[in-house]
C-alpha cells in the first residue's frame, strides 16, 4: 500500500468516526476562559495592586510564584486584559507587555520585545543591550503611559544570565520623567528568590502573591467547566473526568497536566472511533504525555542547561555510581569550550543542577565524603537513549552526544 492510500484510509476513517470534541481548543492550557474558578482571591489581590494605573499612578512591583499549572499566567493575563479594557474606556494611558523569559532566552530579546511593544524601533540583533534599554526608556517617556511589564518564568533568565536586567528594570523609574513602569515577575521556582541580589529582591517583591496547588475537587470543577464547552454532550464519562483530576492532583495540583490528560484522552478515543472517553483512554493518554513531556522538557531547556545534561550523560556512560559536582564542572567547562561558550560560574552551575533536579530530569543527593567533606551525587532520572534521541538532532549540540571528554579520559588513564 503506497503512502497516499495510507493517508486516504486515515483521513476517511477520521471523517467518518463519531466525534467526541465540540471545541478541543478550549481544553488547551493556554486557552484563557471567561472566568477562572478557585482563583478569586489572587484575582482580587492582583487587581487591587494594579488598579492605581487607571489614575496614571505607578503601582507596586509584584512577584508571583507557585508551582507549574497553578494559574499564575492565566490570572495575570486575565487581570491585565481587563485593566487595559477599562483603561481604554476611561482614556487612561495604560499598556502592558507579556514576555516569556524562557522563550526569549536573553536580556537583549526581552528588552527588544518590551521596546517594540511600546513603539520603539529595535532590530533583532546589532545593538548593545545598553542602547536597547535607552530606546525603551525613551519610548516609555514619549508614551506618557503606565507600562506594566510581565516577565514570566523570570527565574530561567536569571539562572542563565544573572539578575542585571532585573536590577536595571527595577531602577528604570529613576530615569523616567513622564512614563512609569511596573514590573510583574512570575516564577515556578519557589527557591528563585535565593538567587537574587537583596536590592533586586526588595524592589521586585514590593507585593507578593502565592498560588497554591489545586486540590482534586477544584481540578474536577475546572475540568467540568472546560469539558462542557469542549466535548460533545455525553461523550465524556464522569469516571474519566475524575481520574484526570486525581492524577493531576497527585502531581502537585497541576491544572495544565489535568487539561492535557483530558484532551489527549479525547484524541485517543476519537482515533479509535469510540463514542465515549473512558478511564482506559485516560490511562493511555498518561503514558503518551509522560513520554512527550520528557522530550519537550529537554528540547526547551536553555543552552547551558542542555550542556549540563550532556555533561552528566557523558559521565554516566562510563560511571555507574553517578556524577559528582566536581566532575560535572570539569566536563561542562570542556563542552562549553568546544561550543565556543563562556562557562557559567560555579554558583550558576549549581543553580542549573538544582533546577534539573526540580524538573525530575536528574536526581541530586548530598553525600558525605568522610574527611573530604560533602558533595552532591547526581544521576540521570530519564533514559540515556532519550537524551541521545533529543540532542543528536540538535544542530549545535549533536556533535557532543558521543564526544569523549578529555578530562574523563585522563582520569580513567590515571586510575588504570
Amino acid at each position: 500500500m503506497n503512502s497516499n492510500n495510507v493517508l486516504d484510509n486515515v483521513f476517511s476513517r477520521f471523517a467518518n468516526n463519531i466525534r467526541v470534541f465540540k471545541d478541543r481548543e478550549v481544553l488547551r492550557h493556554d486557552y484563557l476562559p471567561d472566568k477562572l474558578p478557585h482563583r478569586e482571591e489572587q484575582i482580587r489581590k492582583l487587581g487591587e495592586t494594579v488598579a492605581p494605573a487607571l489614575n496614571g499612578v505607578r503601582s507596586s512591583n509584584i512577584f508571583i510564584y507557585g508551582k507549574t499549572g497553578t494559574g499564575k499566567t492565566a490570572v495575570t493575563k486575565y487581570v491585565l486584559n481587563y485593566l487595559e479594557l477599562k483603561a481604554k474606556g476611561s482614556g487612561a494611558p495604560v499598556k502592558f507587555c507579556y514576555v516569556n523569559c524562557r522563550m526569549a532566552g536573553s536580556d537583549y530579546r526581552v528588552l527588544a520585545c518590551l521596546s517594540r511593544n511600546i513603539g520603539a524601533s529595535v532590530p533583532f540583533t546589532g545593538l548593545s543591550v545598553g542602547e536597547v534599554f535607552d530606546r525603551l526608556k525613551k519610548a516609555v517617556d514619549v508614551s506618557r503611559a503606565v507600562y506594566i511589564v510581565v516577565l514570566d518564568e523570570v527565574d530561567a533568565l536569571v539562572k542563565l544570565r544573572g539578575d542585571s536586567l532585573l536590577y536595571d528594570l527595577t531602577r528604570i523609574n529613576e530615569s523616567l520623567k513622564y512614563g512609569k513602569v511596573t514590573l510583574i515577575g512570575i516564577s515556578n521556582d519557589l527557591r528563585f528568590k535565593e538567587l537574587l541580589d537583596p536590592r533586586v529582591l526588595s524592589s521586585l517583591s514590593e507585593e507578593e502573591i502565592v498560588f497554591r496547588p489545586y486540590d482534586a475537587a477544584e481540578l474536577k470543577n475546572i475540568l467540568s467547566e472546560r469539558a462542557s464547552a469542549g466535548f460533545v454532550d455525553s461523550s465524556l464519562s464522569d469516571s474519566a473526568l475524575g481520574l484526570c483530576a486525581a492524577l493531576a492532583a497527585a502531581e502537585h495540583g497541576d491544572a495544565r497536566r489535568a487539561l492535557d490528560l483530558l484532551r489527549v484522552a479525547g484524541e485517543v478515543a476519537e482515533r479509535e472511533g469510540a463514542a465515549v472517553v473512558t478511564e482506559e483512554h485516560v490511562r493511555r493518554a498518561e503514558k503518551h504525555i509522560d513520554h512527550d513531556r520528557v522530550l519537550e522538557a529537554l528540547q526547551n531547556l536553555t543552552l547551558h542547561s542542555k550542556l549540563v545534561v550532556l555533561s552528566i550523560y557523558n559521565i554516566c556512560k562510563t560511571s555507574t555510581r553517578g556524577a559528582i559536582t566536581g566532575e560535572i564542572s570539569e566536563v561542562y567547562s570542556e563542552l562549553c569550550t568546544r561550543s565556543g561558550l563562556t562557562p557559567l560560574t560555579q554558583r550558576r552551575l549549581s543553580a542549573l543542577v538544582n533546577e534539573l533536579d526540580v524538573m525530575g530530569i536528574v536526581s541530586a543527593k548530598v553525600v558525605s565524603m568522610g574527611r573530604y567533606g560533602r558533595t552532591k551525587k547526581i544521576r540521570l532520572e530519564i533514559m540515556r537513549t532519550t537524551v541521545k534521541e533529543v540532542f543528536s538532532t540538535d544542530a549545535r549540540l549533536g556533535g557532543l552526544v558521543d564526544y569523549e571528554p578529555r578530562c574523563m579520559t585522563l582520569a580513567s588513564n590515571c586510575k588504570g
